[in-house]
């Protein structure tokens, strides 16, 4: 898995179409038993190197019910974005992933990642590119339906701030999706506050 990992880092696929250059942003384990797929690193995320380490982290950790230290333990959760780069600012926020790193990569992390028991599809291109044709119409219905996706799957809209409207409009998602997500978390063993 190492050898894989340091080609990962060295990708240069889509280097000519990255203004702000290369940075692939991950973080696995062989042991890992929660992965994580987002969308792609953001402009904070490119310059730390850091997975996550930015507003949407901090209130994804929330959802999770779990602190920085168990967060960034990729003993025992993995950090695959469906891009590994930033890819940008496009005219209301960042750019969509770049398509060519979930099939040139995800595949062959997975084949290593054999502890996996939930992975968690935050947003709609994680969706989009798991769940094809079980996606529903909508993220919203998709993520109301939640239970049809697991035990494999949890399904979570992004937590950018950008989302707050969606989350006002949506008060089941913390009240009925939360506990749950946080229960699947407990009976895999994962530290909690």
């Amino acid at each position: 898995m190492e050898q894989l990992i340091q080609e990962i880092k060295a990708c240069t696929i889509c280097e000519p179409e990255l203004s702000h250059g290369v940075n692939p942003v991950f973080s696995v384990h062989p042991n890992s038993k929660i992965a994580i797929i987002g969308q792609a690193p953001g402009s904070i995320v490119h310059r730390t190197g850091i997975p996550w380490d930015d507003k949407s982290g901090e209130r994804l950790r929330k959802w999770m019910k779990i602190d920085t230290h168990v967060f960034y333990d990729e003993k025992q959760i993995a950090i695959i974005p469906m891009g590994f780069c930033y890819p940008g600012k496009g005219k209301s926020g960042d750019l969509p992933p770049r398509p060519e790193c979930a099939p040139t990569w995800h595949d062959q992390l997975f084949d290593y990642l054999q502890h996996l028991e939930l992975i968690l599809l935050v947003g709609s291109y994680a969706q989009k590119y798991y769940l094809e044709e079980k996606m529903k119409r909508t993220l919203t219905e998709t993520v109301r339906n939640y239970k049809e996706y697991l035990p494999r799957f949890f399904v979570l809209p992004h937590p950018s701030p950008r989302n707050n409207i969606w989350l006002k409009r949506n008060p089941w998602f913390e009240t009925e999706i939360l506990p749950s997500l946080q229960q699947h978390i407990k009976a895999l063993n994962i530290e909690q506050f």
